[in-house]
C-alpha cells in the first residue's frame, strides 16, 4: 500500500473506508493506548457551550465527516439541538453511524451520504456545524470552509479539528526499524492537507477565527500485538499484501526483529472554532 498521500487519493477511499470494521478496529486500538487528552467530542461541546450565543437552543447541528458517528451522538445527546444532520462519503460508516444512534431519545438525527465539497443542505440552515478529522481528506479544504459557511445561519459557529503533521511519528520509526515498510519516516504526513500549522488559516479564508487551541494527546501502546492492531490497516504504510490487514502476521514480524516493549506517541490535536463574518451577504 504506497504511492500518493492515501487521504487524497480518491482511488483509496472504498479501501480506507468501505468496511467499517477496519475504521473501528484501528480507532479502538487508538483509543486504548490514550493516555493523555480529553474526548474530542466532548472538547467540541465545551467549545460551543463556551462560544456560541445560542447553545442551548440550538436548531439544526451539521456533522461533517461524521464516521461511524462518535461525534453524532455526542452533539444529540450533550447538546440537545432540534436536529442533528451527519454527512459522510462512506456508505458503510453511515450504516453505523444510523445504528449507533437508531434509539437516542428527544433529538431527530439523520444522516446523508455527500460531498463536502458540496453540502446538500441550504444556506443558512444550520446553528453549528463541526467538521472533524475529515478536512485533511481533500485537496482543496478551503473550498469545503467556504461552504460550510455558506450553510451557517447568522450567528451561527463553526468547530474544525485536526492534527499536527508529525502525529505518531514514533510509530513511523519503529515501522521503518522492523523493516515493514524501510521508507515510513519518509512519508508524506497523512494530514499535510488541513494540519495544526494551517488550520486557523484555512478557516480564515471564509470564517472569522474566534479561537484557536491545542492539545497534545499521548498514547501508549502496551506491546507489539497492541501496536498491530493499529498498523495493520494504517494507509500511511507500505505493507506487504500479506501483512495488510493482518494484525496477527505484522506482530509476528514485530516480535521477529524488534524487542517487545511499550511504545509511546503523541499527536497534538488542534479545535478551531469560527463565525460567518459580520455584514456577510
Amino acid at each position: 500500500m504506497s504511492g500518493a498521500n492515501p487521504f487524497l487519493d480518491p482511488a483509496r477511499q472504498a479501501d480506507l473506508y468501505g468496511h467499517a470494521s477496519r475504521l473501528a478496529g484501528r480507532s479502538n486500538a487508538l483509543m486504548r493506548a490514550k493516555t493523555s487528552g480529553r474526548p474530542v467530542p466532548d472538547r467540541i461541546v465545551e467549545l460551543v457551550r463556551s462560544h456560541h450565543a445560542r447553545a442551548d437552543r440550538l436548531g439544526v447541528v451539521l456533522d461533517i465527516g461524521c464516521g461511524r458517528g462518535t461525534s453524532s451522538v455526542a452533539l444529540a445527546s450533550l447538546l440537545c439541538p432540534r436536529r442533528v444532520v451527519g454527512l459522510d462519503a462512506a456508505p458503510a460508516l453511515i450504516d453505523q453511524a444510523r445504528e449507533r444512534t437508531r434509539h437516542l431519545p428527544g433529538v431527530q438525527v439523520s444522516f446523508l451520504q455527500g460531498d463536502f465539497h458540496r453540502l446538500p443542505l441550504p444556506a443558512g440552515s444550520c446553528d453549528l456545524a463541526v467538521a472533524a478529522f475529515c478536512l485533511y481528506h481533500s485537496p482543496r479544504p478551503e473550498t469545503v470552509v467556504a461552504e460550510i459557511d455558506r450553510v451557517l445561519a447568522p450567528g451561527a459557529l463553526a468547530v474544525l479539528v485536526t492534527k499536527s503533521l508529525d502525529s505518531y511519528r514514533e510509530l513511523d520509526q519503529l515501522v521503518a526499524t522492523a523493516g515493514l515498510d524501510p521508507h515510513a519516516e519518509r512519508h508524506e504526513s497523512l494530514y499535510v492537507s488541513a494540519h495544526s500549522g494551517n488550520l486557523a488559516e484555512l478557516a480564515a479564508t471564509s470564517l472569522d477565527v474566534v479561537t484557536t487551541e491545542n492539545e497534545e494527546h499521548i498514547f501508549t501502546f502496551d506491546g507489539h500485538d497492541h501496536i498491530a492492531e493499529y498498523v495493520a490497516t494504517n494507509p500511511k504504510y507500505g505493507l506487504a499484501p500479506g501483512l495488510y490487514g493482518n494484525s496477527g502476521a505484522l506482530a509476528a514480524v514485530l516480535h521477529e526483529f524488534v524487542p517487545d516493549r511499550p511504545l509511546t506517541t503523541r499527536s497534538v490535536i488542534t479545535f478551531v472554532v469560527a463565525q460567518p463574518r459580520e455584514g456577510r451577504s
